[in-house]
């Protein structure tokens, strides 16, 4: 039995995951942190990662950014690993993941899609192929309650291409105000936010007579439960270190 320990049990993503965890014997929720307390949970409820009484094998964090740090010192300090899918994170927050990674396994993903995951992989590969002949553009929409503006997933995919270019891009959000004609060694990233949309990201690499998209749609969150579920599994039993979705992949 692994015993999970949920981080924002309470949120969207909170109750995707303890749905998918119903259906697998195999899994439990040991217990959830939440600020905002939940009636009809059936596991203990802590506010805080500072709670005394806390017990799993290993946590699954869909929480708010400024959450993040209590929860890496107590996964450091514990040695419970943890699958951190809080997306926003400052990079003074990623440093510190990095950090506390010699002293126990911690896995981040901005998305925790396998299709998103191998979208990048593509991605990546049309850039070694195409070079910066094509001009790419990033497109990601979200829901109208996200907070975070560009996603953590387009940021993701402008990095694979990026590392794949030896780091030859810069960023540009959007064009608002931006009088001059588009540098090929630009990845412009636009983010849009409406409505109930789950999550799309589109990459273009538009050429001369010829346009690459590559597209991903989410219909559902629980393809990200499903997917932090996968990790958790596979962090159970690793040793220190920090690990992504390539692992899995």
């Amino acid at each position: 039995m692994i015993r999970i320990i949920l981080s924002g049990a309470n949120g969207a993503m909170g109750k995707n995951v303890r749905e998918l965890v119903a259906e697998q014997p195999d899994l439990v929720i040991s217990c959830g942190i939440d600020r905002h307390p939940d009636p009809d949970a059936k596991f203990p409820q802590f506010d805080s990662f500072e709670a005394e009484g806390i017990e799993g094998d290993v946590i699954i964090d869909f929480s708010h950014y400024t959450a993040v740090p209590g929860l890496v010192n107590f996964a450091a300090s514990s040695g419970i690993p943890a699958v951190i899918c809080t997306t926003g994170l400052s990079e003074d927050i990623i440093s510190d993941i990095e950090a506390k990674a010699s002293k126990v396994a911690l896995f981040r993903s901005g998305n925790m899609s396998l299709g998103i995951n191998l979208l990048i992989d593509l991605a990546r590969r049309a850039s070694e192929i195409l070079g910066q002949r094509y001009d790419i553009e990033i497109i990601e929409k979200h829901h109208n309650k996200k907070l975070d503006a560009p996603s953590g997933t387009a940021l993701m995919i402008a990095d694979g291409v990026n590392e794949a270019a030896n780091k030859a891009y810069d960023y540009q959000h959007g064009r608002h105000g931006k009088d001059a004609k588009r540098m090929p060694n630009e990845i412009g990233i636009h983010a849009v936010r409406g409505g109930t949309i789950v999550g799309e990201h589109q990459i273009l690499f538009a050429g001369t007579d010829e346009v690459l998209e590559i597209r991903h749609s989410a219909a559902s969150k629980k393809v990200f439960a499903e997917g932090a579920i996968k990790a958790a599994r596979f962090l159970k039993d690793a040793g220190p270190g920090l690990y992504s979705m390539k692992d899995i992949l």
